[in-house]
């Protein structure tokens, strides 16, 4: 049998280094070590070290825009080349060499959206860069989705928004505290949403008929289009309309933000640097730009922070969007998100009761796993809070999804299918459901199944 050669290009002496550890690590994870080898190229050797003792990952010290590096690390092999240094012509560099050495597949991480353009993607393509990603611009996407979806702490769209996954914290006054779950027991039942997992103390769980919500729980819900507003009522949160909006940090998360809302919100946008206030000020025309430090309570309070709608932390700091986020929710700020690029930061963040959590690490990671899987994956989501992911899949003619029901199907006892999409009608999957050639499937799985469901479908 041939194993898969994936090599990742880490982020150099730069917070873009965890990027590649982090994604590196959620392949290795997931994937069968049977199948896959995966190198991982930086030039700092006690980051290596580090990597090497966490997972089962061939480590390779040196530069990775030389040659001398690629050949070490066997690029010619190479099924996969994956570039995410902090600098985009360093990747930009790396990928085409890394293909003119001979690796099949070749990916790099860009931080111009001019680069994104179909014109100019063309251009890379007979570069030999077959993918070029964005994590801050995906990363910004998410933000302004969760800005229209004010009482979830995580939406995702699959097929087009015909499937919808929304993620709720149960508080203590929601009514599905108590109450036992819908859709499991009668499979006949044509459902219009469906819990699919639940985060319960630190640890996730796919839940059965018999299981009953709890206080604290985090509860994962599958719906289709028409069910979202309903499900939000069943959760007890309640959506806010964001016309006031302050963002802290003139990151390119928060640019982004900006450039996507200022003709539909008032914003304000807080930065520390003066000089880059004053370049802001000159682009984002709609935006108030304010210069001022965020850590600053009482001039917070002056720009008025306790009369927003929404408020979005995405400085450079995992510290110091957490404490602003904080802040934000004292002063009674209804919607408050915050870039926590410390994994370690992340319950913690969630615990304290900051609503929605942004890491870029899982946003690139998300992007980088679709491609090793060897099925047709359309999409894939790293949930932050969990350590699960969400697949969507378009099932093969022949596959053994369409040759059973969903409850003859023997999926992982950690992996649950949420709903199908078939042409222009969308069903909540039940176990007496049939999958046919072509359905769009979206999936719920643990890490160790990951690597397990595309089988299923292909």
């Amino acid at each position: 049998m041939t194993r898969l050669k994936i090599a990742l290009m880490a982020g150099g002496d730069s917070p873009e280094r965890g990027i590649a550890l982090q994604s590196a690590a959620q392949i290795e994870a997931a994937l069968d070590h049977t199948k896959y080898d995966i190198t991982v190229i930086d030039r700092d050797a006690k980051a290596l070290e580090e990597v090497g003792t966490l997972a089962d990952i061939i480590t390779v010290e040196g530069d990775s825009t030389t040659f001398e590096a690629l050949r070490k690390a066997s690029t010619r092999k190479c099924d996969l080349f994956i570039a995410v240094n902090h600098t985009e012509n360093d990747n930009i560099v790396a990928a085409v060499i890394a293909k003119q050495l001979g690796a099949r597949k070749t990916i790099a991480r860009i931080d111009n959206n001019e680069y994104l353009e179909p014109n100019n993607k063309e251009i890379f393509i007979e570069m030999g860069i077959d993918y070029l990603f964005y994590p801050e611009k995906v990363a910004a996407a998410e933000v302004v989705d969760l800005l229209g979806h004010t009482s979830t702490t995580e939406y995702v769209d699959f097929s087009g928004g015909r499937l919808s996954l929304s993620v709720f914290k149960l508080e203590p006054t929601s009514p599905l505290v108590g109450r036992e779950l819908a859709g499991f027991s009668d499979s006949d039942a044509e459902l219009s949403y469906r819990t699919v997992a639940i985060t319960r103390d630190g640890r996730t769980i796919i839940p059965h008929a018999e299981e009953r919500f709890e206080e604290g729980d985090t509860i994962y819900v599958i719906a289709r289009q028409d069910a979202v507003r309903e499900v939000n009522d069943l959760s007890g949160q309640s959506h806010i309309e964001v016309k006031n909006l302050m963002i802290l940090g003139g990151s390119r998360i928060g640019v982004q933000v900006a450039s996507e809302l200022q003709n539909e919100v008032n914003i304000k946008l807080i930065d520390y640097n003066a000089e880059k206030a004053y370049r802001l000020a000159e682009t984002l025309d709609k935006t108030l730009i304010i210069n001022e430090d965020g850590r600053n309570t009482e001039a917070m309070m002056e720009e008025g922070l306790s009369n927003m709608d929404a408020f979005v932390a995405v400085t450079g700091r995992s510290e110091t969007n957490i404490l602003a986020a904080m802040l934000a929710k004292r002063m009674g700020v209804k919607k408050v998100i915050a870039e926590v690029e410390n994994l370690n930061y992340i319950n913690l963040a969630e615990s304290i009761g900051i609503d929605t959590i942004i890491n870029k690490k899982l946003v690139t990671a998300s992007n980088i796993f679709r491609f090793t899987m060897s099925t047709d994956v359309q999409a894939i989501k790293c949930l932050t809070g969990s350590d699960a992911e969400v697949l969507e899949f378009i099932v093969k003619p022949n596959s053994p999804a369409t040759k059973v029901r969903i409850k003859d199907l023997g999926l992982p006892e950690d992996t649950i299918i949420g709903g199908i999409v078939r042409g222009d009608k969308v069903f909540i999957a039940v176990d007496n459901m049939e999958i046919i050639p072509y359905d769009r499937v979206v999936v719920f799985a643990m890490p160790a199944s990951v690597g397990k469901v595309g089988y299923f479908f292909n």
